[in-house]
């Protein structure tokens, strides 16, 4: 049990950063982005090509830092993807969601964000093909925590939760104490009154896709690092980041933190319960319940 809830905190850790970049984008845009869990897709992807790309040409950057089976190239590559998969959230947007927005359309832009995700898992697969692929082919061999009772992790896992750690710091900061923070407050609860104070709606809007795509890449890379990636990571994550977002409430940070780590921890501890067949359901089954008592979410404010 107690192996379960550490698994399920490191787990559900990754889908925070998930989260967090979705409940954003949710709070200033007003809808549903299902395209949002591709974007972990691509920051997976790309950081593996330009992980190869790093090993490659500056031989020094393959050395494994410390323990973990991560190395200097993949800290690299993991920046880069953070930029790549932000401007690819920018141009998703200026190419479909801004033209479908412009005309006041929002429902749909829900059914666009679930073409657009089928297009880019799609795409994955064509360039990539649709067999798994690893950072790593080293055996990683988990370290013991505990023997009575047993407790293992891999240090891997303890490398990306501290990461998680640092960025959601870092994220409240930037929300909390910078003129950036209290523009996008502003914009998602009055963009019209927002714009008459003299914020520019359309770089808000670019900064918070940024920040999504950008926080999004670095929990595709983990959730590659500590399991495998393959071009269905998307499709496989996307009820949990849901969950996440809907069970921290829409637009803010700290839930997506805490909802993240409370699916993580469910999904888990039912596989000490239910068969391995059932756990995908259980964030759709969080989903109904927090929709059903408590619809704002943990931290999430109710809406005139």
């Amino acid at each position: 049990m107690i192996q379960h809830l550490l698994d399920g905190i490191l787990v559900g850790s990754i889908l925070s950063l998930g989260a967090a970049g979705l409940t954003m984008v949710m709070h200033i845009l007003k809808f549903a982005n299902f395209s949002h869990a591709e974007l972990l897709s691509i920051g997976a992807y790309v950081a593996l090509v330009f992980d190869k790309i790093f090993k490659v040409t500056m031989p020094l950057m393959a050395n494994e830092i410390g323990s973990l089976s991560m190395t200097w190239a993949l800290i690299l590559s993991i920046i880069v993807s953070m930029v790549f998969t932000g401007a690819s959230a920018v141009v998703f947007d200026r190419l479909i969601f801004r033209r479908i927005r412009a005309k006041g359309e929002e429902l749909s832009m829900v059914f666009a964000s679930f073409g657009l995700a089928l297009i880019v898992r799609n795409l994955i697969g064509l360039i990539f093909g649709l067999s798994t692929k690893l950072y790593s082919k080293d055996i990683v061999f988990a370290t013991v925590l505990s023997r009575d009772p047993l407790l293992v992790v891999k240090l891997d896992q303890l490398a990306a939760f501290s990461i998680t750690l640092v960025l959601m710091v870092v994220i409240h900061i930037v929300l909390s104490r910078t003129t950036f923070g209290y523009s996008l407050r502003a914009v998602g609860e009055n963009p019209e009154l927002a714009q008459v104070n003299g914020i520019n709606l359309e770089k808000t809007i670019i900064s918070v896709w940024i920040i999504g795509g950008g926080l999004a890449a670095v929990a595709g890379v983990f959730y590659g690092l500590t399991n495998q990636i393959n071009p269905m990571i998307g499709r496989d994550l996307v009820l949990p980041v849901f969950a996440a977002t809907i069970v921290g409430g829409i637009g803010s940070v700290y839930g997506a933190l805490l909802g993240g780590v409370i699916v993580g921890l469910a999904s888990n501890l039912a596989l000490s319960i239910l068969p391995s067949g059932y756990s995908p359901s259980v964030p759709f089954i969080i989903i109904l319940a927090v929709l059903l008592f408590r619809p704002n979410g943990l931290f999430g404010e109710a809406r005139a």
